[in-house]
């Protein structure tokens, strides 16, 4: 039975940075997949002052026992001084999906 599949959200600034952060961690095998989504208009107080920018989303499929791992090396790489790491609950997940992650992110694990 393949792995508990989990999904981060995490937004950036602009595109470059989640490229970069994708492929990273496509590369160390941490996660299966990155999704660039939007851009996104975000709405938030920073430093005692309400702010409006423009971010994307970055999906990042990866396992369960890994999420730490993932979310630790996202935070090291990311940009912003407090980045948004959001491990997202998931339902179900297609069977077939879930076996190309766990395929994907094998040698991270161990």
């Amino acid at each position: 039975m393949p792995p508990e599949v989990r999904f981060l959200y995490v937004t950036v600034p602009e595109r470059q940075v989640g490229l970069d952060l994708a492929r990273q961690l496509v590369g160390e095998a941490l996660v299966a997949c990155g999704n660039l989504l939007g851009p996104v208009t975000s709405v938030y107080e920073w430093k005692g002052e309400q702010t409006e920018s423009e971010e994307l989303v970055l999906l990042l499929k990866t396992r369960k026992e890994l999420v730490e791992r993932v979310s630790d090396r996202v935070a090291e790489l990311h940009p912003y001084e407090c980045p948004c790491i959001v491990e997202l609950p998931l339902g179900a997940v297609h069977a077939p999906f879930a076996a190309w992650v766990a395929e994907r992110t094998e040698r991270s694990v161990g």
